[in-house]
């Protein structure tokens, strides 16, 4: 798969693209004087039904230089690795799904737990890829040849299988644990791709093409 078919490459383009776009929306916010726009068009929060777009543009955003350079570091350690053993489109469309699900999960249960300890413990509104990118290292880490040989030699139930994942992804998400950053977006979407992994969702059927050099992923 060449860098033209790349859905790395597609991705990190469509951070650059999006990227803009938020600063050409700040700049029209003051220069128009057009209140909430960029949280309109890009921040995902409750209620979520009032803006059902920033589900999916969320995931393309990023709130600074800083956010979006870590992502896309981030992005590429994986992903030309990833790539490679799955489809174009099933790529982009487990990375949206993924960044939307992990997305949603930070905005209600952030809400849910700030309601319940009467105050902003966590937030409730998000933007960024980091949930898409956590996703990936996820389905490498659950998907993994080791992994399965482990799992199968162990010969552990779901529930403990479960178990270990959960303990797996918090871990991972303590692990990026800092100031502003959405863990229950990390977490979810570090779960999403343990269990996508374990289920071989990125594999395509076996008449797609794909790179055969890494036909011996899983």
């Amino acid at each position: 798969m060449g860098l033209r078919g790349s859905p790395t490459v597609d991705t990190l383009v469509a951070f650059a693209v999006v990227f803009v776009f938020q600063q050409v929306t700040v700049l029209f916010e003051l220069a128009l004087g057009l209140g909430q726009l960029y949280q309109t068009l890009f921040v995902l929060g409750a209620p979520v039904t009032l803006r059902p777009w920033t589900v999916f543009t969320s995931v393309y955003a990023h709130a600074g230089v800083g956010h979006l350079v870590s992502n896309t570091i981030a992005l590429v350690l994986v992903g030309f690795v990833l790539e490679r053993y799955t489809t174009r489109w099933r790529f982009h469309a487990f990375f949206l799904v993924t960044g939307a699900l992990a997305g949603l999960s930070q905005v209600w249960f952030g809400g849910l737990l700030n309601g319940l300890v009467g105050g902003p413990v966590v937030g409730s509104a998000v933007l960024g890829a980091s949930g898409a990118v956590l996703a990936l290292y996820g389905y490498v880490l659950g998907g993994n040849r080791l992994t399965t040989t482990i799992a199968n030699r162990l010969n552990v139930g779901p529930a403990l299988e479960w178990l270990l994942a959960l303990t797996i992804a918090a871990i991972l998400t303590w692990m990026t644990a800092s100031p502003g950053v959405a863990l229950i977006a990390h977490f979810t979407g570090i779960l999403l791709g343990l269990a996508a992994g374990r289920l071989d969702a990125l594999q395509p059927p076996p008449n797609t093409h794909t790179d055969q050099r890494n036909a011996s992923y899983k």
